[in-house]
């Protein structure tokens, strides 16, 4: 192996053992979560400290079209130089050959991070913390649907057909007959994690057919970020392996339950290492319930992040296991805002608005943001829910559109995340908002056509 590779993280090691790399894929997260870069061969990166990138890859919307967020020299594509980091490098085990992932930082040319770049965003969300004197910490929690091939937009989407023979079935959730069915491409998942040195907590078969959750390991919310980044590309690669799909969309399937990206958030002190939700008589402090007080005043604002397609808002239904509200309760997954059963040197708030189809770094940014808010008012949240949340009234977005004007008006969300990244994310989701709201559904022409 060449020397730089005597420096990888240990499972890209492991990977390259005996063998000769051929590929490196250099790439960044986009605003929707999509890796854009370069693959390059191995050779080559070895002699290169950095290559560059147009900056108009985070003006595009999800369809491949353009926001018009330029900024004051206008639209003059200005190449960012991206840099590798290194600690990232990972295997990309589907590969034919032997190739290794790795994901780069975006700067300018007086080597400012890009303020537009998601992983950059989460990285100063996170520095925002430390100059506190804070760690954040969390853990995410990933749902998808392993589906049939859909090759026509037009076709309803159909849960795959698993070794039985026969169409995954709804309504089975934590079944372990239902993994069973899926037992060759979860068998490749864990294939490609361990080739990738992610570490899974667990999977279990959710409540929708053909629904799947992975739990990871808590821990930094970049590294944990990196790791949602790439699973859900090796997901995909692994349902590809077996003629099906693996999609992220927030509800794919009519009349099932939709795909969240559950987030638990827990934040230690620097110097101690101390959670601050709890004192040293255990109970919960005055910091935990700033946290969920800034969760519950800043969230819809931060929705058009961490639902950010009008399809997100289609999983916000009652007794659809997903919540309606901001109401908050220990160990109630009716609530928006759920406080899980721990010890109390692991007492995490868990968010259970974001979808599966938000990008993770700007997901839990956002997340972590109205928690870092909450922290700085050090305002008290609602009573505590006690109940069916199901049966109160809904507080948050029910359509793109109502969440962009929120967050738009969001200027202290703006100062944490950042008001060019803010700038740029408004004008790009505006974009993909009106380009849907000309598409005339299926629904429109059956009920409207001839009856209006």
């Amino acid at each position: 192996m060449a020397d730089w590779t005597s420096n990888l993280p240990a499972a890209a090691q492991v990977y390259l053992e005996g063998r000769r790399l051929d590929e490196v894929e250099c790439i960044i997260s986009d605003l929707p979560g999509i890796a854009r870069g370069k693959a390059v061969p191995a050779s080559k990166f070895a002699r290169q400290d950095y290559f560059h990138l147009p900056d108009s890859i985070f003006f595009q919307t999800i369809t491949g079209d353009w926001g018009e967020a330029a900024g004051e020299d206008g639209f003059i594509e200005k190449d960012m130089i991206l840099k590798p980091d290194m600690s990232t490098a990972t295997a990309a085990p589907w590969t034919g050959d032997w190739t290794l992932q790795v994901i780069h930082d975006a700067y300018d040319r007086a080597d400012v991070p890009v303020p537009f770049s998601p992983r950059n965003v989460l990285k100063r969300v996170c520095q925002l913390y430390r100059d506190k004197g804070w760690k954040p910490v969390v853990a995410p929690e990933m749902e998808f649907f392993l589906i049939a091939r859909n090759l026509d937009p037009a076709k309803d989407i159909e849960p795959m057909v698993g070794r039985s023979g026969r169409p995954a079935a709804a309504r089975q959730a934590y079944s372990m007959t239902a993994v069973d069915e899926f037992g060759p491409v979860i068998d490749d998942i864990y294939d490609f994690a361990e080739a990738q040195g992610f570490e899974i907590d667990g999977i279990t078969q959710e409540g929708g057919a053909g629904q799947l959750e992975i739990n990871l390991r808590h821990g930094d919310p970049v590294k944990l970020a990196d790791e949602v980044f790439y699973f859900k590309r090796l997901i995909r690669e692994a349902a590809l392996r077996h003629d099906c799909f693996a999609t992220f969309m927030a509800k794919p399937i009519a009349d099932e339950p939709g795909s969240a990206m559950h987030i638990h958030h827990s934040v230690l002190d620097l110097e101690t290492g101390a959670n601050i939700f709890s004192g040293e008589d255990a109970e919960e402090t005055e910091a935990f319930q700033h946290f969920i007080s800034g969760l519950q005043r800043h969230m819809p604002a931060a929705m058009a992040v961490i639902a950010p397609y009008v399809n997100s808002y289609r999983r916000y239904v009652k007794d659809q296991a997903a919540p309606i509200n901001l109401q908050w309760g220990r160990d109630n997954r009716t609530t928006g805002i759920r406080i899980p059963l721990s010890r109390p040197e692991a007492r995490r708030v868990e968010n259970r608005l974001a979808g599966m189809d938000c990008n993770p770094y700007l997901g839990i940014a956002a997340s972590l943001a109205c928690g870092y808010l909450g922290l700085i008012e050090q305002q008290d949240p609602a009573p505590e829910f006690k109940g069916d949340a199901y049966d109160g009234e809904g507080d948050i977005p029910r359509v793109l559109g109502s969440a962009l004007d929120l967050f738009e008006g969001a200027t202290e969300l703006h100062d944490v995340l950042g008001k060019e990244f803010s700038r740029v994310y408004s004008i790009v989701k505006r974009a993909e908002y009106d380009e849907f709201l000309q598409v005339i559904s299926p629904w429109e022409r059956e009920h409207l056509l001839l009856n209006v």
